[in-house]
């Protein structure tokens, strides 16, 4: 029974209000996990020294102590900073870091006056400094939406500044000064996120119910008031990477942008928009741009060097350590992938993955990312604000993009594009980048997972309010939509 404001009863009956619902923390399994994946890779590091050599690496304590080291502070941060993260992000994240490291130094065993392990180690430790800073620093994703248009300037100045180096490797999308060299690109994917999560998000309902309808109502089309300013940036973006040759991040960048426009919207039309201006542009630039010119011929005939007398090319080896690789794999320094060539190490590591861990091998590897990339999407779908939905789902999006071009280009299934295998590859700026994606992504869910204030609380009562009014104009809408 419930009183009037005069003490007199109403004889209505009420429900209590529902307790709060709190997650566990699972700041224990976390732990759990990183000591787990710590110890796969020093034992992953030790057979890679008894494979090639019969002994043990002498650094081997110090290579787990220091791994050891910084998965734990990451945890630290994690633990007192974002307490209800998810549990798995920051475990696969140490784990496919460490095998990187593991097949990095596997590669130095062969290339002796190359070495990139300790390289590639210092970036890692730079790249987990950036993360802790991050889930420290930045207590409220929301926080970068105030930096949209801020962040697309800075990417599309990261992106042209590569322009006005010399080319490698046929690409221009290196910065070198001295002996230290990186690749701005890398951080615009992330800058391009976050623009493409707030403009959607603040203009989601005018993409998604305003335009023209094609295709016998199958499309509708935006306004071009509203569609126009994000289109631009895009076609900006993705020119300036055709000017640098580098068409393996103006495929990702293009995926990206097709699938948060479909995640704000809902709309199906732009999947098949998206796949025929792909096909379109590709078979464009595939036919007038030399360097890319010779990739699509390699793909169609990887073994036409073969044919002509001029050995194995760099994609026809990497089919042959695939294949020499079988189900088990050769074992971890057993295996012949160096023939692969200059970008053993990079491009193809993939190649050396497959043939000294086999199917079974290369198959963990990728359901670690594919975990990788479901817990981003669970994570962005367990928020109510569409920005920080837009923006997980963007993230995770951009570590399954990579794996799909990289797998598919040293597989053989698509052209090769040249791109680096997120934690796995060499290269200093990726490794960086991908550690800031994931602190992102603790960041967001985090903010997913905590518990909700009760709704008496008055910031909680507006933010029902606005949600009802959006969902109110959404009636609306179709309803207008309905009308004769």
């Amino acid at each position: 029974m419930t009183d009037t404001p005069t003490g007199k009863p109403t004889g209505r009956l009420t429900d209590a209000p529902p307790p709060d619902l709190r997650l566990p923390k699972r700041r224990g399994v976390e732990l759990s996990l990183l000591v787990g994946a710590v110890l796969i890779a020093v034992l992953g590091y030790c057979a890679t020294g008894f494979g090639k050599t019969g002994t043990a690496p002498p650094d081997a304590l110090s290579y787990g102590a220091g791994l050891g080291v910084l998965a734990l502070l990451a945890h630290f941060a994690v633990r007192f900073r974002a307490p209800y993260a998810d549990p798995l992000l920051l475990p696969i994240a140490v784990l496919l870091n460490g095998i990187g490291l593991v097949l990095i130094y596997r590669l130095d065993l062969e290339t002796p006056a190359d070495q990139a392990a300790f390289t590639q180690l210092t970036w890692s430790t730079l790249g987990v400094g950036l993360f802790i800073a991050v889930v420290v620093l930045l207590r409220d994703h929301r926080v970068l939406q105030r930096y949209a248009y801020l962040s697309c300037a800075a990417a599309l100045v990261l992106m042209a500044v590569p322009i006005f180096f010399p080319a490698i490797n046929g690409a221009k999308i290196w910065i070198r000064v001295g002996g230290l060299s990186f690749q701005p690109g890398e951080f615009a994917k992330i800058l391009l996120a976050v623009f493409f999560a707030a403009y959607l998000a603040a203009n989601r309902n005018a993409l998604a119910y305003t335009g023209r309808t094609l295709f016998f109502k199958r499309l509708q089309l935006p306004t071009g008031r509203v569609l126009g300013p994000i289109v631009a940036i895009w076609l900006l973006s993705v020119g300036v990477l055709v000017l640098e040759r580098d068409l393996g991040t103006s495929l990702l960048f293009f995926g990206l942008f097709v699938i948060m426009l479909y995640v704000a919207t809902g709309r199906t039309g732009w999947i098949a928009v998206g796949l025929l201006l792909a096909a379109v542009g590709a078979y464009a630039v595939g036919s007038i741009e030399p360097h890319v010119h010779s990739r699509v011929t390699d793909w169609l005939n990887p073994f036409a060097s073969i044919e002509a007398g001029q050995g194995p090319g760099q994609l026809a080896q990497s089919l042959f350590a695939f294949a020499a690789g079988g189900m088990l794999g050769t074992g971890l320094g057993l295996g012949h992938s160096i023939l692969i060539g200059f970008a053993a190490k990079s491009d193809f590591i993939l190649a050396t993955a497959g043939e000294e861990l086999g199917l079974s091998g290369l198959t963990a590897l990728f359901l670690l990312y594919a975990l990788l990339v479901a817990r981003g999407y669970r994570a962005g779908l367990s928020l109510r604000d569409p920005f920080g939905r837009l923006l997980a789902i963007g993230l995770a999006s951009i570590v399954a993009l990579q794996v799909f071009v990289i797998a598919g280009g040293v597989m053989g299934l698509i052209p090769l594009t040249g791109m680096a295998m997120p934690f796995l590859a060499q290269g200093g700026s990726s490794v960086v980048t991908n550690w800031i994606i994931v602190a992102l992504l603790i960041r967001v869910s985090d903010s997913a997972r905590s518990p909700r204030p009760t709704t008496a609380d008055t910031g909680q009562i507006a933010a029902v309010t606005v949600t009802g009014l959006a969902e109110l104009e959404f009636v609306q809408a179709r309803l207008e939509e309905k009308k004769p």
